[in-house]
């Protein structure tokens, strides 16, 4: 069977922002299945039970599944990690993008929306995917870099580094990202 992909935004962001329009062109010209779900924003709407009320969907319709591979954005992957641990789903492949968790500090905003997504069991994840893939920045403007280098290091089958890439999002310049293509 072959690979289906999923790529998921992070906090007040949306399946139209970053580099996430850029890679689902590249998936959809290699004619495979992509979903970039929409998932619920702003402090009101946007917390875990929300967000895997949209995941459960994808669930039922068999889209999540062992041939997946997950590519996942800022607060995203730390989601991911805790949706697929608690639901006991396993998964090709994670490619984390500037992931972190139990991160407070970007401000009260992002703080509100990001609390309910964190979890302390984060290496259980390993149970779910054999490979995961973390890419994270040494100037990342929102997440320090050691709390980004500790969520890899927990995690990570591979760590990649780019220098100079801030949050690897718009406003770094990140809407084309292709180093990302090589973890199709």
């Amino acid at each position: 069977m072959k690979n289906n992909y999923m790529l998921i935004h992070g906090s007040f962001g949306s399946p139209f922002s970053n580099w996430i329009p850029w890679l689902r062109r590249k998936i959809e010209e290699k004619e495979l299945d992509v979903y970039t779900p929409d998932l619920p924003t702003g402090v009101t709407y946007q917390n875990y039970t929300n967000w895997s009320n949209v995941m459960d969907g994808y669930v039922s319709a068999g889209v999540l599944n062992e041939n997946t591979v997950i590519y996942a954005h800022s607060i995203a992957p730390v989601f991911i990690c805790k949706f697929l641990v608690e639901r006991k789903i396993k998964v090709k492949r994670i490619v984390s993008v500037c992931g972190f968790n139990n991160y407070f500090g970007i401000d009260k905003d992002y703080d509100t929306v990001n609390r309910t997504m964190y979890f302390d069991n984060l290496k259980d994840i390993k149970n779910y995917c054999n490979d995961i893939i973390c890419f994270y920045t040494e100037n990342d403007p929102y997440v320090k870099q050691e709390v980004e280098k500790k969520f890899s290091d927990t995690i990570a089958t591979k760590v990649v580094i780019i220098k100079d890439g801030g949050h690897l999002n718009a406003e770094s310049n990140y809407i084309e990202f292709n180093e990302l293509l090589e973890y199709l």
